[in-house]
């Protein structure tokens, strides 16, 4: 079920970064948000910055629940530190009239037996868990090891994936179209790019030339990763031996799932009570319980014969920082969970392969629940003004029956793929949509609206 107004009222009890950020998304927007914390300097950065009413107080509470009013709110979204504070809101705000409610968990546990628990019946209409999120991420990118970014769409029908581009890649200098003539039938779109950390996208044509230390996000079907990987002069090295540092849920479920998949996994933990009870229940992974801050005791753990280094700790500098000293110890893939945001682009710019916010991939999900027409996923281009949207083509929708080249398309949007019957598909030009097609289009900001309308 997605909802469809124009204009909505939200109610968001946390105003921490995940509830600012969404705070912000949607007050661009006009929409009317409630947002509800008992700090006091988080609300104020709330109320002096956006166009927001905010409350003081407990979002558990059935009085402050009444003061946002939210009996007559179209979403209440529990995104606070406490998972007890978010399944109250939730559940009071159903019972007092919400239309429909979120509710963000730390435990991955309730994510993965999601067959198990009945939440709608206790007026929990969507639940997510920013740490299962963020270990999804993990593993797609291990598996995809040049690229920075990497997300599946219907179950790997289509791929985005985003690399910065080095200034040996065999395509710089060449035209988008120049680039696909390559390769026999087309496999990829580039739909965005990042030029010399500006943070503002560009939309590429046919005509846009490749640079060097540009970053590309791209759309590829399930057999063009090989191309892309041609295509940047990279070679596709399967990695095999990964480090992760860290044994939080993020850690253990990382830890957990790679080595089922056959990968080799040593898990660092200082805690030795925690270090003993995931060797109890990780059999396949070697737990070590050491300072993982230490390099002298990684050297002797074979550091340097790892393929990947994986930072999952609570300490964003310390994620950092022992990434870059695996970076200078030439393992080949280093990621980073981070808090903050502002470490996006000192990172980057100082050698770590890939950042990964938990928190913000927690407001992306959410967000794409806000959005108009039919909506199935929604993904904010790290540090870019662009945003990558999946639409269901049902029989209302204005682009049924269409060539791609006859849409009124604004020039900063561009469809990156289509997925019909399951099947990912680059579409060019001569495509016609179909109803039950899903559409993967990448806009600007100042675009997104027009798309909407031609998918209402």
């Amino acid at each position: 079920m997605l909802i469809n107004l124009s204009i909505m009222k939200i109610v968001i009890a946390g105003a921490g970064e995940v509830g600012l950020h969404l705070s912000k998304l949607l007050s661009y927007e006009s929409h009317d948000i409630t947002l509800i914390d008992n700090n006091e300097i988080n609300l104020k950065n709330g109320e002096n910055y956006l166009d927001i009413k905010v409350i003081n107080g407990d979002s558990s509470s059935p009085s402050v629940l009444n003061s946002a009013d939210v009996s007559n709110a179209d979403l209440v979204i529990g995104v606070t530190a406490s998972e007890s504070i978010n399944f109250f809101t939730c559940i009071l705000s159903k019972k007092f009239g919400a239309k429909r409610t979120i509710a963000r968990l730390r435990n991955t546990e309730f994510i993965e037996n999601g067959n198990t628990f009945d939440f709608s019946s206790i007026g929990i209409d969507e639940v997510i868990s920013p740490e299962n999120l963020a270990a999804n991420e993990v593993k797609l990118l291990v598996n995809d090891s040049v690229f920075t970014n990497s997300h599946d769409f219907e179950n790997g029908a289509l791929k985005m994936m985003a690399a910065r581009i080095h200034n040996n890649a065999p395509f710089i200098g060449k035209t988008v179209m120049e680039a696909a003539s390559v390769f026999p039938g087309i496999k990829f779109m580039p739909i965005a790019i990042e030029r010399s950390a500006s943070h503002s996208a560009i939309i590429p044509r046919g005509d846009t030339f490749f640079k060097g230390d540009d970053h590309v996000y791209f759309i590829t079907c399930h057999d063009g990763v090989d191309e892309l990987y041609e295509l940047m002069g990279a070679k596709r090295n399967k990695l095999e031996k990964i480090m992760v540092l860290g044994g939080g849920r993020v850690g253990f479920k990382v830890a957990k799932e790679l080595s089922q998949e056959g990968y080799s996994v040593k898990l660092i933990e200082i805690n030795s009570e925690k270090a003993e009870n995931i060797a109890n229940k990780l059999t396949n992974v070697l737990v070590l319980n050491i300072d993982g801050t230490r390099v002298d005791l990684l050297s002797e753990e074979s550091l340097e014969e790892m393929d990947a280094f994986i930072a999952t700790t609570g300490d964003s500098q310390k994620n950092i920082m022992s990434c870059l000293m695996a970076k200078s110890k030439n393992i080949e893939r280093t990621i980073a969970i981070v808090d903050n945001t502002d470490y996006f682009e000192l990172s980057e710019s100082i050698g770590v392969d890939t950042l990964i916010n938990k928190k913000l991939l927690a407001a992306n999900q959410i967000f794409r629940f806000i959005r108009k027409g039919n909506i199935l996923e929604f993904n904010k281009l790290n540090n870019m003004n662009a945003e990558v949207l999946e639409f269901l083509i049902n029989k209302e929708s204005k682009v049924k029956g269409k060539k791609i080249k006859d849409l009124d398309f604004p020039r900063s949007a561009i469809i990156g793929g289509v997925i019909r019957d399951g099947i990912g598909k680059i579409a060019l030009g001569d495509f016609v949509i179909k109803k039950g097609d899903r559409i993967l289009v990448c806009s600007l900001y100042n675009s997104i609206k027009k798309v909407e309308k031609l998918f209402l």
